[in-house]
């Protein structure tokens, strides 16, 4: 099998092979507050199948009997586990101490481009496998691998550690993490960022802010309406678009709000429940795709969340 794990010999410090392997206590334990978990009563908002008030409820019902009974968190693990994992010991410019955990697909390839890609929230590295599995099939000998492909767990999120708790850390903080985890692995005379959702805030303050970030990519950027927006003329496809950009302000963005200014309430709130962390994240799974993801695949981001106590830890960003 190929071997795509091969540090690059310009690595300033060697990463340290990793395998996710949650304790099994944790897997039961989670089982454990799922078949003890409540679901409200029946509602007018819930029972709405088009979920223009949020989660349905008996969405929700059939979500929880498969999680508690049927679900295989192991799956996911070894899905994770077929790509080379590491994690980096890397200090930011205010002196804070992290371990970053990432994927990788390095090459052999003298003239490799290095390309790091960062995901959002309630994204993580699971996010980027699909993508890591059509790279390895583009490309099964890692000699003939043109890119340096690093997915990192951004700061607060699954494998990689905390914020810092003795000072403020904001969305701002992030990008000199990931300048310094390029720059460890010795990727320091060049690199491309790609950040959707929250990572292409980081991806373009990399490009501003760091001259070893070369070029990014974006797939969300925001701006202001033209002041002759009115009078553009646009396509169905755009008229949809936008339409959907207005609704997600006017009706689906109280959740930022409440990351934002309330982080510590709802951040213990939905820490303490599985149940409860599924109905926040699940529904923006269903909301935000164009198609519904498949009901394992909302599983494994809401128990990797969980299993890693990623969900308090990981919303600092909405923070202003």
């Amino acid at each position: 099998m190929a071997d795509y794990s091969t540090i690059p010999p310009t690595a300033k410090v060697q990463p340290k092979p990793y395998k996710v392997e949650i304790d099994a206590n944790d897997i039961s334990s989670m089982k454990h507050l799922l078949a003890h978990s409540k679901i409200g009563l029946a509602t007018y908002e819930n029972q709405q199948t088009d979920r223009r008030f949020g989660m349905n409820r008996d969405w929700l019902i059939n979500a929880k009997k498969h999680w508690e009974t049927e679900y295989d968190w192991r799956r996911c693990e070894k899905s994770i586990n077929s790509f080379p994992n590491f994690t980096i010991p890397v200090t930011d410019d205010k002196g804070s101490d992290f371990t970053i955990h990432f994927l990788a697909l390095f090459s052999r390839k003298s003239d490799a481009i290095p390309l790091i890609f960062l995901h959002g929230w309630p994204g993580s590295i699971l996010e980027f496998l699909g993508m890591l599995t059509v790279i390895k099939k583009q490309y099964p000998n890692p000699e003939d691998l043109p890119y340096h492909i690093i997915v990192p767990s951004l700061p607060g999120y699954a494998f990689s550690s905390s914020p810092p708790i003795d000072r403020d850390f904001k969305a701002d903080d992030m990008a000199p993490v990931m300048n310094a985890l390029m720059v460890a692995l010795g990727f320091g005379s060049g690199y491309i960022a790609q950040g959707g959702d929250l990572g292409s805030f980081i991806a373009r303050q990399l490009g501003v802010e760091n001259e070893e970030c070369k070029a990014f990519h974006l797939n969300l950027y925001q701006l202001p309406a033209p002041s002759n927006a009115s009078s553009l003329p646009i396509s169905q496809t755009e008229k949809l678009g936008l339409d959907r950009a207005k609704a997600f302000t006017e009706t689906g963005s109280a959740y930022a709000r409440e990351h934002g200014t309330r982080t510590a309430t709802i951040g213990l709130v939905l820490s303490s429940s599985p149940l409860a962390l599924l109905t926040w994240i699940g529904e923006k799974f269903l909301e935000w795709t164009d198609a519904d993801p498949t009901l394992d695949e909302i599983l494994d981001s809401v128990s990797l969340y969980w299993l890693t106590d990623t969900y308090a830890r990981c919303i600092y960003p909405y923070r202003t």
